[in-house]
């Protein structure tokens, strides 16, 4: 472990956010970071992680995903459904779902060696794995299983990167991969009734 790694010392017992959720959490939490600390430094590991975490905020990945495949599709209908469900969702969970827990984030600004947008609202769930796991299951409502199969790999480094940068607990990932599941599954049904595959 470097100084900067050790320096945030999130392996420790004064963690923002941990005990919020019980010892089981914060000992995943850490094994969450150890693994992730292996790959951090390596510059194509930080350059795919930090660029990703920084293209996902406010989805902005998604819409630019639904943008791209209504186009080639020629179907508008479904660029904007996928966009007002992704503000419904954004909604649910940040002005829902964080108000609920109000749990600290790891740092307040991510890892000091790698630069990502600080954010306003509380740390669990996080609501970019959410966004992630959200648009993928719309999507693939949509979308033959390859294309399903990308979505969902996006999704995955989507999250993954939350906890890569340091501003979510794994924890907070994983909540936000079942936040995201559930209103998914709702998600798809409004998609394909407002705008059939």
């Amino acid at each position: 472990m470097n100084d900067a790694a050790a320096s945030l010392d999130l392996g420790g017992p004064n963690v923002p956010g941990q005990s919020h959720l019980g010892p089981q959490v914060d000992a995943f939490d850490r094994r969450v970071d150890e693994l992730l600390e292996h790959l951090r430094g390596h510059p194509l590991a930080d350059l795919l992680f930090t660029n990703t975490t920084h293209i996902a905020d406010f989805s902005m990945i998604w819409h630019g995903i639904g943008i791209v495949r209504g186009i080639a599709k020629g179907r508008p209908d479904q660029v904007i459904v996928l966009a007002a469900l992704l503000g419904a969702e954004s909604l649910i969970v940040n002005q829902g779902i964080k108000r609920f827990f109000r749990r600290e984030r790891p740092t307040t600004a991510g890892d000091e060696r790698l630069q990502v947008r600080r954010p306003s609202t509380s740390s669990f769930p996080s609501g970019h794995a959410s966004s992630a796991v959200f648009a993928a299951m719309v999507l693939s409502g949509w979308d033959g299983p390859l294309l399903s199969i990308l979505w969902f790999k996006i999704a995955a480094v989507v999250g993954i990167s939350r906890a890569y940068v340091r501003i979510h607990h794994g924890s907070d990932v994983v909540g936000g991969v079942v936040v995201g599941v559930l209103l998914g599954f709702v998600g798809r049904r409004i998609a394909r009734r407002f705008a059939p595959a």
